[in-house]
This record gives structure tokens, C-alpha cells and sequence, in this order.
């Protein structure tokens, strides 16, 4: 999974009024979680956009002006409710023996047999949430929908998963097929019989 490199500066108070100092002056409150102790530092409101503004998901690199280095993911991210400005944000380290769970988009591919009918597609999840080591971290699942019919659906069960786990039910759909009022019939001996005169055809 790719990575982004947040500079932050390392926060020694962590009261209302140092918050609201460091928010005028460009600056966002975050915390790390997950290690010994929480570490609180600030970073500059610039830096979020590649991570925030995406619907990637990526492994963070915080890189601390006392020169700590710490791995981690997005965990949570408060918004001003009018101006949308981001208020404070909280991160996971992450450890290279122990398994982490996020959201992983979903990535389809292909064009669908039953769309090419007249069907519509329809995304039930656009992310998928998994358990896996940082290591194995994929940057999208990936979903060939060209083999699909109207009618068709995929479910979390039928996804490969070597490396990870899946933190949904097996029968969770993620993507289908759905008919519509311009749908034709999706009829499989009709192309099965022309397949087999065209066979014929260049045996003669």
C-alpha cells in the first residue's frame, strides 16, 4: 500500500487554548494511538489534502521534528460542521507483527455482459473493510465484473483473500446486476448455436 509523509511537530501542551492557537495559526491537533502512549503533535492543515481528499486509502509516515519516525493509519478526522476545515485528527501505529483492520476501496473492471443488455450496475459497497498485516495492505480489491448477467451478484464470500481477511459476512453483497425496463434476455444457447456455425463454417 502506498504511503504519505505527514511532518508534524510534537505537541508539549495539549489544552483549549494551545489547540485553538495552533488551529489559527494553520495547524492541526492530532493524536497517535496504539503504542505506549498516546502521542500528541500538530502538522499543518496543507498536509492532509493527499490523504483526506482521496477515496485511496494509504499508510501514513509521520515524521516528528524531534526525529521519532512513527508508521501509521487514519483512524478518525473531526470537520468544522460550516466551514468543512479540518479540526483534529486521530492516527493508529501501526506495528509490523500486528494486524490492523481499515477500509480498502473496491476497484471493478471490465465491462458487464449484463450492462451490454441493458442492465444497471449497481455498487452495494464501495469499500470493503479488512484485518491484515501492514505488509499485506492491498491499495484496492479488485472485481473483474465482465462475466456478469442480469441478475448476477458478488458476494464477499466468492472474493479471493490470501493475505487478509474479510470483516464481512460471506453473504455480503458488494456489486449485482439489476434489470431494468430496457433489458433484452440474456440468452446463453443463442450464442452458444452461433458459435457453433461459425465453427462450422470455417471447418468448411
Amino acid at each position: 500500500m502506498k504511503s504519505i509523509t505527514i511532518n508534524g511537530s510534537q505537541r508539549e501542551s495539549v489544552g483549549k487554548k494551545a489547540t485553538k492557537a495552533l488551529r489559527n495559526a494553520g495547524q492541526v491537533p492530532c493524536v497517535l494511538y496504539g503504542g505506549d502512549k498516546p502521542v500528541h503533535f500538530s502538522a499543518a492543515e496543507l498536509a492532509f489534502s493527499k490523504l483526506v481528499y482521496t477515496p485511496n486509502a494509504h499508510t501514513v509516515v509521520i515524521e516528528l521534528d524531534n526525529g521519532t519516525t512513527l508508521n501509521a493509519v487514519l483512524q478518525d478526522i473531526q470537520f468544522h460542521p460550516v466551514t468543512d476545515r479540518i479540526l483534529h485528527v486521530d492516527f493508529y501505529q501501526l506495528f509490523d507483527d500486528k494486524e490492523i483492520a481499515l477500509d480498502i476501496p473496491v476497484q471493478l473492471v471490465g465491462n458487464s455482459r449484463g450492462v451490454k443488455n441493458g442492465g444497471v450496475l449497481r455498487r452495494n459497497l464501495r469499500k470493503l473493510r479488512i484485518k491484515a498485516l501492514p505488509a499485506n495492505l492491498p491499495d484496492f480489491i479488485e472485481i473483474d465484473i465482465t462475466p456478469l448477467k442480469i441478475g448476477d451478484k458478488v458476494y464477499v464470500g466468492s472474493l479471493p483473500a490470501e493475505d487478509y481477511t474479510f470483516l464481512h459476512s460471506d453473504n455480503t453483497v458488494v456489486t449485482q446486476i439489476k434489470t431494468s425496463r430496457t433489458a433484452v434476455a440474456d440468452d446463453d444457447e443463442d450464442e452458444d448455436e452461433a458459435g457453433a456455425e461459425a465453427e462450422a463454417t470455417a471447418a468448411e
